[in-house]
């Protein structure tokens, strides 16, 4: 029985190897293989009943046997006071078959009990190796549920820090472009100061302003040709009266 045990045990694991190699989820093969052997404890304790039925059968055959021992021995009494010695011969006879059988009776009902006794002590081991299996297989399907949940935290953080990296990248195209459209539009905001560019929006000058600066330049265009005038009159001046 303990070579079937090892065997089971052994072909349980070469079972597992193959299932965790297929990338098989190992928690349904520890399962799969917890049930397998508690459907042997159950074939095993069948077997025990079926040896100790045979056990009982024997001891209530040996029991009727003895009662029927008991009543021809009563009857060769009962003869022998009838003074008949052949009834009582025969009695005795039949008394002494049934001791023969009893004794045989003995001898298969000692070794049932023996077998019985074997196949209970294997069904304690293997209940004590199913036991053991089931904490065990708790164990190991504890230790995979954490390890793949720290695999998948792993990988979500290993997907978030790839985001956060290309957020960052596009965040920093962003803020480039954002300067790049800030120093434009401070540029072209200088050329309309300056008025290099035509402001075709009507909101970027002063309309009043601009004739005033208009008639402004207009004067001294005039004062200055005036003074340009009064120069070459004084000059002329000066060279009659020399």
């Amino acid at each position: 029985m303990a070579g079937v045990i090892k065997r089971t045990m052994d072909l349980f694991r070469s079972k597992a190897n193959k299932a965790l190699d297929a990338a098989e989820d190992p928690r349904d093969t520890l399962d799969l293989g917890y049930k397998q052997m508690q459907d042997q404890v159950v074939e095993l304790r069948r077997a025990l009943a079926d040896v100790a039925t045979q056990r009982k059968r024997l001891e209530l055959e040996a029991e009727k046997q003895q009662a029927q021992a008991a009543k021809l021995q009563d009857q060769a009494k009962a003869a022998l006071d009838q003074g008949n010695e052949d009834l009582a011969r025969e009695a005795l006879t039949r008394r002494a078959a049934i001791a023969q059988h009893l004794s045989e009776l003995e001898s298969q009902h000692a070794t049932v009990v023996e077998q019985e006794q074997r196949v209970a002590k294997s069904v304690e081991a293997i209940e004590a190796k199913v036991q053991a299996m089931r904490a065990e297989k708790e164990l190991l399907k504890s230790s995979y549920t954490a390890a793949e949940a720290e695999a998948k935290a792993g990988e979500l953080v290993s997907g978030i820090s790839k985001s956060m990296g290309d957020s960052g990248a596009a965040i920093e195209r962003a803020r480039e472009k954002i300067d790049t459209m800030q120093a434009r539009a401070g540029a072209v905001n200088e050329l309309l100061d300056a008025g290099s560019l035509p402001d075709i929006t009507g909101t970027g000058g002063d309309d009043i302003q601009a004739q005033l600066d208009k008639v402004k330049l207009s004067a001294d265009v005039d004062a200055q040709l005036a003074a340009l005038k009064a120069g070459k009159s004084d000059a002329l001046e000066s060279g009659e009266q020399a």
